[in-house]
């Protein structure tokens, strides 16, 4: 009696946690669907304004004059972001509530005036917030805080891509590589669902490509997937690296917060004057488009690293994430045409290969190529991620990134990404 009594319990437990997470996270990913939805259609609504009126971009310095005064006026440092979000999973800080429409409202900015940015930064740390909020609501203790927070984190991303399944397992695998947070997939399984079933309630449509050509698997086109995804290796430690050094001289070297924000506004809008082109504004997730259909300019993934780290650096808010997907996706078009790939097929897997190299997260990546572009080439993308992972080294976009495990034997090391 007292051994059936004792495993009676045990299962009540289990239930008992099993429908907490179900409702926790279901509100969480509830308020992050409507959240996100509201960011996505904002930066939409910007970028519209944007292309519609070029006259805006002429705005940028002001732009970054009034962000860091958003901030300012918040009391909130300049570099908060998802470092701080990552950081709030292994420690028991929590995140500011006040991050959610400060980051909201800036990157809004960002894409309204022609910053080179993304969005998942924004996804990562308004998800942060609202998991820090449904906790506090909840008061939940600091192990189901952390918890609650990645669930917030998976919302917010399956909402604004459309992509629930890539949300549970960036947010699970992104903080501590060699380390998953089994725990959190239940509860950031459910938050992305319900996430991602409010954006399609409000119309927000998933990211898809499709591709018109994919290889036979063959001997050949696995040696040349291995060699393009060695590329992409190597060209994600440059973008991790640029991104990093630009961030450092610009913060050292321009110590005031508005004067950074305008310089930096100020040599992006001359370098767009410069090279006549709008491409580089913005998110260019029609650049990414067009080199999935096989179009690209040999130029267009160095210019992007360029316009996305001076952004970045200069405390415009966003993300690098979609920048990631533009650099790949050129990156890729550009080479695997000259190795002999499908130029458009290259670029998918250039998309997903350069995503893997900085964020450290290779099933993660080869969830987002199925969830992207379909199963049909889950092996070549499986090897692509593969050889991006092992061969981008302990570099990665978030420095709170913890490397747990070695990427070339059984060893634990435990350091931060480079």
């Amino acid at each position: 009696m007292e051994l059936l009594n004792r495993k009676c319990c045990s299962a009540k437990n289990y239930i008992l946690t099993f429908f907490k997470w179900i409702i926790f996270a279901g509100i969480t990913g509830f308020i992050g669907g409507l959240i996100g939805t509201a960011f996505h259609l904002s930066v939409e609504r910007a970028t519209e304004f944007r292309v519609a009126n070029d006259w805006v971009l002429y705005f940028l310095p002001i732009g970054g004059i009034a962000i860091a005064v958003f901030y300012k006026l918040f009391k909130m440092n300049d570099s908060t972001g998802t470092n701080q979000i990552i950081d709030s999973i292994r420690t028991d800080d929590h995140v500011p509530i006040i991050l959610a429409p400060l980051i909201f409202v800036s990157t809004v900015i960002t894409h309204l005036f022609g910053g080179s940015a993304g969005r998942e930064g924004a996804a990562l740390q308004l998800g942060g917030s609202i998991g820090t909020f449904v906790g506090n609501i909840f008061k939940l203790d600091n192990k189901d805080m952390h918890l609650i927070v990645l669930c917030g984190m998976s919302g917010v991303f399956s909402a604004l891509f459309g992509t629930p399944l890539t949300a549970t397992l960036f947010a699970m695998e992104v903080i501590s590589i060699g380390v998953i947070y089994y725990s959190s997939l239940v509860p950031c399984l459910a938050s992305s669902l319900v996430a991602y079933g409010v954006s399609l309630f409000f119309g927000v449509a998933p990211v898809h490509y499709d591709l018109s050509i994919i290889p036979v698997l063959s001997l050949k086109t696995i040696a040349l997937t291995t060699v393009l995804a060695a590329l992409l290796a190597e060209l994600s430690i440059i973008f991790c690296v640029v991104m990093h050094k630009t961030e450092h001289l610009m913060t050292h070297k321009i110590k005031d917060d508005y004067l950074r924000g305008f310089i930096g506004g100020l040599i992006v809008l001359l370098l767009t004057i410069i090279i006549k082109t709008h491409d580089y504004n913005g998110a260019g997730m029609d650049i990414v488009q067009n080199a999935i259909d096989g179009i690209v300019k040999p130029e267009a993934f160095l210019l992007k690293i360029i316009f996305t780290a001076i952004t970045i650096g200069a405390g415009f808010k966003g993300g690098e994430i979609v920048p990631t997907f533009f650099i790949g996706a050129t990156f890729g078009c550009f080479a695997g045409g000259l190795l002999g790939l499908d130029p458009g097929f290259s670029a998918a897997l250039g998309l997903v290969s350069l995503f893997c190299g900085v964020v450290n997260a290779p099933i993660a990546s080869i969830i987002l190529s199925i969830e992207l572009f379909g199963s049909e080439g889950i092996i070549f993308f499986a090897i692509a991620c593969s050889v991006s992972y092992m061969l981008s080294g302990y570099y990665g976009l978030y420095s709170s990134q913890k490397i747990v495990y070695s990427k070339l034997k059984a060893e634990f090391i435990n350091i931060n990404a480079k």
